[in-house]
């Protein structure tokens, strides 16, 4: 979807001192590559928020969330809508151990939460340390690892549609979470999460904490990369079937497949998002070709033709 001009241009005189033009999206990413926004926000409050939603005032001008970008590659085209990028005032975090529950705000890096919950004596969260994302993105993936998920502890969220007058919070129902797949739509963001935890022993849990971590270093690359590029198909691994493809270490200009862990693709510095997007391409292909297994992008594909934000 590609916004009129005139209605862009109308949203952002709406948006006045809070809209900046031409925003550079790729550092706000893990890959820290692609292009830039057309009109971008940082939303402190819910103040921010609101000035959005009237803003836009039902015009149909795309909408992209943005938290820790952990999990977003933006094409090089960039993103001819408005980005809203969570900042520190959505990140606070309530620990209550007595009932065992954590309200974290939609920008809480999930790894802070997950320490933070175990250093409460809380368990069930432990998962969260090794991935590099923010509360409000798990909730829209269903982010998951080590066994558990998103679905597996949330007990209640908030939320606010941007193109619409809906919102307030609800019970996990309303967002049919399945693998890595939520039912929020592009324009609405969460604003916090509770969970749902167990009392537990806070030794234990550091413990699960740091042989996660562990785990993490010895079989993920670091560098630029958005952590698994394919969800899994069923009862078997995208990486696994990457890597029998042959496909360990194959580049297309400045992206290559991880010769550590297939399903990541790294970026080079100052690389080009689009090279990303075709060596996934070209992976899905030679899986599909070999295997008969169509994977499915975990990644979430901003600008690029037929991708929705």
């Amino acid at each position: 979807m590609t916004a009129d001009p005139h209605d862009l241009a109308a949203v952002a005189a709406a948006l006045g001192d809070r809209a900046e033009l031409d925003r550079p999206l790729g550092p706000l990413t893990t890959y820290r590559v692609g292009g830039r926004a057309a009109c971008f926000v940082e939303a402190d409050d819910r103040a921010d928020l609101l000035a959005v939603r009237r803003a836009l005032g039902g015009r149909a001008v795309p909408v992209l969330i943005v938290g820790n970008g952990s999990n977003l590659l933006v094409a090089d085209a960039g993103f001819g809508g408005v980005a809203v990028h969570l900042g520190a005032g959505f990140g606070a975090i309530e620990v209550e151990p007595a009932s065992a529950t954590v309200r974290a705000g939609a920008a809480a890096a999930l790894p802070v939460v997950a320490r933070r919950s175990v250093e409460a004596g809380l368990r069930g969260f432990e998962w969260a340390v090794g991935v590099p994302g923010s509360v409000g993105g798990a909730v829209r993936m269903n982010a998951g690892g080590h066994g558990s998920d998103m679905a597996a502890c949330l007990s209640r969220y908030a939320w606010m549609d941007l193109a619409g007058e809906a919102g307030g919070e609800d019970d996990p129902g309303r967002l049919a979470l399945s693998y890595r797949h939520s039912s929020l739509a592009p324009s609405e963001v969460v604003l916090w999460a509770e969970l749902t935890l167990t009392r537990g022993d806070r030794a234990a849990g550091r413990r699960v904490v740091a042989d996660i971590v562990r785990w993490r270093r010895q079989h993920q690359p670091g560098g630029s990369n958005a952590g698994s590029v394919f969800a899994n198909p069923p009862e078997d691994s995208a990486g696994r079937l990457i890597d029998l493809a042959g496909l360990a270490g194959r580049r297309v200009g400045s992206a290559s497949v991880s010769t550590k862990h297939a399903n990541f693709i790294q970026a080079d510095e100052g690389g080009s998002a689009d090279d990303v997007y075709a060596l996934m391409g070209e992976v899905r292909r030679a899986v599909a070709e070999r295997f008969g297994v169509s994977l499915v992008p975990e990644v979430r594909l901003v600008g690029f033709e037929g991708c929705e934000p």
